[in-house]
């Protein structure tokens, strides 16, 4: 469903994502990790259409992002860190307004509002501002606008990010709901929640790859931190890894 080749992206000297290379399943939940300033975001820039790559190649559904990229975005839901959210729309109103500039058929776009309001938990919300709601909402409002075209692939930077307990393991399950047909990329740092969700692991750092592993293969001997811990330091340590400039 995603294939990700030797993908590179270079701010003049600087290199932030070098070679990387990926996959994951159709159905399957990835989870993408790495410290801060790792390349995480900048890579699911790429993957949904809003950064160019510097070199490399990434296929969602057998299209190519960046050949076929109105293919790509057809297929692909993105909720990134910060949800593109206006406070002065309803929740309802909003969730039209999104389904119109992603191209859906007029005919469709109740329906689809309809769905995505449910799949979220947003029915006692939607005709409020989303100025109004909570940090929970907000972000369960950001997922509705990812799902609103139905994509097969969803890409979630950093979904949990700011929430309390509650809302984190709300959002969470909404997650587990989510995957099944869906392909879901999740971005984050918090090795629990990818612990408790996630059926295959990658790990940058620096912006090169680390590992690549199923989740049941990766914890076998040792916990998800440890394995992320010595990933990292291994990495950071080698001297004959090429760092990027």
């Amino acid at each position: 469903m995603l294939e990700v080749q030797n993908l590179t992206k270079r701010y003049g000297d600087i290199v932030a994502v070098q070679n990387l290379s990926f996959s994951a399943k159709q159905g399957q939940i990835l989870g993408f990790l790495g410290p801060n300033g790792a390349g995480k975001t900048t890579t699911m820039r790429i993957l949904t259409g809003f950064l160019p790559a510097s070199g490399g190649s990434a296929k969602v559904a057998g299209f190519d992002v960046f050949t076929e990229s109105a293919e790509v975005r057809r297929r692909i839901g993105y909720l990134p860190e910060n949800p593109p959210l206006y406070a002065d729309m309803t929740t309802d109103a909003y969730l039209r307004f999104v389904a119109r500039i992603k191209g859906m058929a007029r005919d469709t776009i109740e329906e689809a509002t309809d769905r995505a309001v449910n799949t979220c938990g947003l029915e006692r919300v939607r005709h409020r501002l989303l100025g109004h709601l909570s940090k929970g909402f907000r972000q369960r409002a950001g997922l509705a606008q990812a799902l609103i075209h139905d994509p097969q692939v969803l890409v979630l930077d950093e979904p949990t990010i700011g929430l309390d307990p509650v809302q984190i393991r709300e959002i969470r399950a909404l997650v587990r709901q989510l995957a099944g047909e869906r392909t879901v990329i999740l971005s984050t740092h918090i090795l629990p929640e990818v612990s408790q969700i996630c059926e295959k692991v990658v790990i940058i750092n620096e912006g090169q790859m680390v590992l690549e592993e199923d989740m049941d293969t990766l914890t076998r001997d040792a916990t998800l931190e440890d394995v992320f811990l010595r990933s990292i330091s291994k990495e950071t340590a080698d001297p004959t890894t090429e760092e990027p400039a």
